[in-house]
């Protein structure tokens, strides 16, 4: 059947009752109007007919079981076909998959890389506020143009002391004090500014740790006043806009 070699597998499939219902009705039309493939069909029909009947035979016709090999290997083509169709449609869903998993993968590393920035611009701008703090102390304690006051109290042992450097064209001002009893219970101590001209200017609060010392770094005061001295009153906790009370550290230039 030279002729219609496209029909051969079919045809034995056919025969075998194993042919798809689509190629099956393709077939039976073809069967209608070609003699020459009705006579194959019959020819592969009769074949399998001996094949069934040769069962109990040790060894079933050789034309016969030549031509139902040829069948059934053209029956096994067929039936890997659709593991074929299987593994083509699994492995783009398998490399989408991936590709997804590799995505939230750099995803999770993309936002830990950003935490880290996060968190190293932080640490980044800490050390820079410090620095420039430190710039600030280091720039009130050496400048030339900066005046140092001591305050102390007379006529008592252990005297407390105060010493004030302050730069008035930068307003910068370093405040240590030294042997300060504690104040009395909802009370500080205050810090002032008395200017050449003018009323006494808030410069801070503080209170005395357990070893009598306190320190006042660069509190907020105007720039480009001079100061005439320093004095420290007792004023409640909260500060007090001018002085209440008769200062108990005044100080002198030097």
């Amino acid at each position: 059947m030279s002729e219609h070699k496209e029909f051969t597998e079919d045809l034995a499939l056919y025969a075998l009752g194993s042919l798809q219902p689509g190629e099956r009705a393709a077939l039976e039309k073809h069967l209608d109007e070609c003699s020459a493939c009705r006579r194959e069909l019959r020819e592969l029909c009769r074949d399998a007919a001996l094949l069934a009947m040769s069962v109990a035979q040790r060894t079933p016709p050789a034309h016969t079981r030549k031509r139902l090999m040829s069948a059934i290997a053209a029956e096994n083509r067929q039936t890997r076909t659709p593991k074929a169709r299987v593994l083509g449609f699994l492995i783009p869903s398998l490399a989408a998959a991936a590709l997804a998993i590799f995505a939230v993968v750099l995803w999770q590393r993309d936002m830990e890389l950003r935490r880290q920035i996060n968190k190293l611009s932080e640490d980044y701008a800490q050390q820079q506020a410090q620095l420039l703090s430190a710039n600030e102390i280091l720039a009130t304690l050496t400048d030339p143009a900066a005046a140092r006051f001591t305050l102390s109290a007379a006529n008592t042992p252990p005297r407390p002391q105060g010493k004030a450097i302050y730069a008035s064209n930068r307003a910068g001002l370093i405040f240590l004090a030294t042997n300060m009893p504690a104040p009395p219970p909802r009370k500080t101590y205050e810090l002032w500014l008395i200017p050449t001209t003018g009323a006494p200017i808030p410069a801070g609060l503080f209170k005395p740790d357990a070893m009598g010392n306190a320190t006042l770094i660069n509190p907020p005061l105007p720039a480009n006043v001079e100061a005439k001295t320093f004095a420290v009153t007792v004023e409640p906790e909260s500060g007090s806009s001018a002085p209440t009370s008769q200062p108990i550290m005044v100080g002198t230039g030097g």
